[in-house]
């Protein structure tokens, strides 16, 4: 009776972990794959410590289901029975304090060099585009093409600027802004910079699908700080150029 009582346990425990593991089932555990370069790198990083931190749990979860097993209270034991008992095992505790410090400094490292390379800017992007937030909506401009996207009065309904970009192009994006602190936020591009007041945040963006993406000011700007979004289309080389050209006629 015992006996089948622990293997239903097992059986439970076993499905719980597969039911778990089933609804976050996608190789990239739900999180967007970062649609620029950049992203990709960010993304990237984020696989590395997602899969340490199962090996993590694994190993300690693991640990502590083989102690309770392997070391619980047999019926045919009485309360004085206590089981071999030992204060200090020096080799097992330099392992244990190493191995944390090991992933920590490996992991810094990871996050240090994708930092580095997703905030490096191109010496000669391709475009330019300058971003400027305002209280409660942007400017958008390309300078060497003369083309300018400004936001509507932001209200409920009131649709964002939308702006294209080539496909495969490094686009240098200068940010500010004109009154208070703002934020320039593209969810799939796995980037955030603040847009701040006297101060230009330049980094650069590098699209590597095509497709429409959803901005938004991401830091709490005022009342209408819900109506500040904009979107981005990430169009081929030509239909990026037609964009402009009617863009220049009409400035």
């Amino acid at each position: 009776m015992r006996g089948r009582a622990s293997r239903v346990t097992v059986i439970a425990a076993a499905v719980t972990v597969v039911m778990a593991s089933v609804t976050s089932c996608s190789s990239s555990f739900g999180m967007p794959r970062g649609s620029t370069e950049q992203g990709e790198e960010i993304f990237d990083l984020w696989q590395i410590f997602f899969w340490a931190g199962i090996a993590v749990a694994v190993l300690v979860y693991g640990l502590i289901a083989w102690s309770l097993i392997r070391y619980r209270r047999r019926r045919r034991e009485s309360d004085a029975d206590l089981g071999l008992q030992f204060h200090a095992n020096v080799p097992l505790e330099i392992i244990y304090t190493a191995i944390p410090v090991v992933i920590v400094i490996v992991l810094f490292t990871l996050s240090f060099g994708t930092e580095d390379r997703a905030s490096s800017v191109s010496p000669t992007p391709d475009v330019v585009l300058r971003a400027e937030a305002f209280s409660w909506g942007w400017r958008f401009g390309f300078p060497d093409e003369g083309v300018e996207v400004v936001s509507e009065p932001s209200a409920e309904g009131v649709p964002g600027p939308e702006i294209l970009l080539p496909l495969g192009r490094t686009t240098r994006i200068e940010l500010t802004s004109n009154d208070v602190v703002h934020a320039f936020w593209v969810a799939d591009f796995l980037y955030k910079r603040d847009a701040i007041p006297g101060r230009v945040n330049v980094f650069d963006v590098t699209p590597t699908e095509m497709g429409t993406y959803h901005g938004v000011c991401s830091e709490f700007c005022g009342i209408h700080h819900a109506y500040m979004t904009f979107t981005v289309r990430v169009v081929d080389q030509s239909e990026f150029d037609t964009w402009i050209a009617r863009g220049a006629a009409a400035a």
